[in-house]
């Protein structure tokens, strides 16, 4: 039996699979845990993937390996191959300012055309912008800037502040895709946008192709790795027509797609893909843990979240949740926060507060759809995964909030067997077929009422935000 190793970097934990790379039948798995917060030390992330490694028993009969990360992270570092500060993760909102800046410098059509992108507070770009105007010394001793996948898969082929060779970061095209100065069209960076944020050239990570490989210190076949959108479109085997909604940390609405798509807008951000197409995608700050605030609130456990939410009728009696609670990208709106809508002494109750929960995390993804199929992208069904997927509740109302129908995978890590599809691809050259079973498929029941209601509410609080 061949075995390649898969791991997801995420924003909570590192998870790494040992596969078969025949058959896509995970093997053995580990897990460690990420600390919290919106500026980490990468440190943590690197003893965290040892540990998930040693937890999985270890890579010594493996024979290719592959990392999928959180995208847009800022891992800057010095000549010496160490970090310079800690890296701003995707889901820190303070270069909300830059990204407004640079907007206004380059013109929002101009950079959509150049990169596929118009800055907001996640992209690298609007983070390095940041560091040059909050911390020049930093921004000054910047000679490299990496993204967590980039820096781990470093890592791991045995380079860092002990063997600081710059030249060998690698990364992949839809990674890349996700900095703001990267261009879809020409697969080359653009420098001078990276100038006009950082104040001076660096370093890049050079982008593999889709079946390009590099080795480690042992001799084993790397993969390019993937950001992690892209990581869990080849875990569950997306085609063109399907479009992915991933419910973790923060929401995803992405969609395998043939032709590059440019949204001036920035709502729709023209990421790439790991096998050489386009993955247009719409993200929200705001998912998982929408469910877990309201169950808090409400005093239950996710089942009981479900249970009343079960109970409560579609629309949740006139109550709106507009989920804006660490405030939101799409709309671009960092300083937001959550508010309730319509509520009467007749329909506050706790059903109806866990419907509203559930409606207004799905009905913001369901903008996002809107978005995507808006660019001409074919949008045929919906793959729902994540770990609030497998919440019952959240499948029922995805069949209405959704105008397709929708399928929920098996559980599965799907970033890190979406990383190892890539280790086993290196190794033989194509990309193998692996088996994707269902959890259960769900024909549409639309209830356009729902999405009608929160549109409304939604809109006219971002007016009063703007």
């Amino acid at each position: 039996m061949t075995l390649v190793m898969g791991v997801d970097s995420s924003t909570q934990s590192c998870k790494v699979v040992i596969v078969d790379a025949a058959t896509g039948a995970v093997v053995r798995s580990g897990r460690a845990s990420h600390p919290e917060g919106t500026a980490v030390d990468p440190e943590a992330w690197w003893s965290a993937l040892q540990g998930a490694i040693a937890d999985a028993g270890g890579i010594d009969d493996v024979e290719a390996w592959s990392i999928g990360g959180q995208q847009h992270g800022m891992v800057a570092l010095d000549a010496a191959g160490a970090v310079v500060r800690d890296a701003l993760l995707w889901n820190d909102t303070r270069s909300g300012q830059a990204a407004s800046d640079l907007t206004a410098e380059f013109g929002a059509e101009t950079l959509a055309q150049r990169t596929g992108l118009v800055p907001v507070a996640s992209f690298t770009i609007t983070k390095l912008r940041w560091l040059r105007d909050a911390e020049p010394d930093n921004a000054a001793r910047v000679a490299a800037v990496a993204l967590p996948h980039d820096w781990l898969t470093w890592r791991l082929r045995g380079f860092g502040p002990g063997n600081p060779q710059l030249d060998e970061l690698v990364t992949d095209r839809s990674d890349a895709s996700g900095t703001g100065y990267w261009d879809p069209a020409s697969d080359g960076y653009d420098r001078d946008l990276l100038a006009g944020a950082l104040g001076h050239d660096a370093v890049l990570p050079r982008v593999l192709g889709p079946l390009e490989w590099v080795t480690d210190a042992a001799g084993r076949r790397v993969g390019p790795g993937a950001g992690d959108n892209a990581g869990a479109a080849l875990g569950v085997g997306a085609t063109a027509g399907d479009v992915v909604v991933s419910i973790g940390t923060s929401g995803t609405v992405f969609a395998v797609s043939d032709t590059r798509t440019i949204d001036p807008t920035g709502t729709a951000a023209g990421f790439a893909d790991a096998t050489g197409r386009f993955l247009p995608l719409v993200a929200t700050l705001n998912a998982a843990r929408v469910l877990d605030a309201v169950a808090r609130l409400l005093g239950v456990d996710h089942d009981g979240l479900t249970d009343l939410a079960a109970a409560a009728e579609p629309g949740a009696g006139g109550v709106v949740l507009v989920p804006w609670f660490e405030g939101e990208r799409t709309p671009n709106l960092p300083a937001a926060r959550a508010s309730l809508d319509g509520l009467s002494l007749e329909n506050t109750t706790r059903e109806n507060l866990a419907r509203a929960a559930v409606e207004g995390m799905l009905a913001g993804l369901a903008t996002g759809l809107e978005a995507i199929r808006s660019l001409g992208v074919a949008t045929e069904r919906v793959l729902l995964v994540g770990g609030a997927a497998r919440n019952p509740a959240v499948a029922a109302v995805a069949a209405q909030v959704f105008d397709v129908p929708v399928a929920v995978p098996s559980p599965g890590e799907y970033v890190a067997q979406g990383a190892a599809r890539q280790a086993a691809a290196v190794l033989a050259g194509s990309w193998p077929e692996w088996p994707v079973e269902m959890d259960r498929d769900a024909a549409s029941d639309p209830r356009p009422e729902v999405r009608e209601r929160y549109d409304r509410v939604a809109a006219r609080r971002a007016a009063e935000l703007r």
